[in-house]
């Protein structure tokens, strides 16, 4: 098996039941980027199921209470 050097490790994995997609399929990734780094997630409206936001904002705020 290799190893990630260290740029590129990250330093939290999230897992998740589900990933917020378009209506189409397509995974946003915009959001998931905004999920990660703490930033505004902009317009929700083309998503398939929007619930599924609030789900990833939920688990990501207690990760960061258990990090610290």
């Amino acid at each position: 098996m290799k190893e990630i050097g260290p740029i590129l490790q990250p330093d939290v994995i999230q897992f998740a039941d589900n990933l917020p997609r378009t209506r189409n399929g397509k995974i946003m990734r915009r959001i998931l980027k905004a999920i990660a780094s703490g930033t505004d997630i902009g317009n929700v409206t083309t998503l398939a199921d929007p619930s599924v936001v609030d789900s990833l904002l939920e688990e990501r705020k207690k990760m960061d209470v258990e990090i610290g």
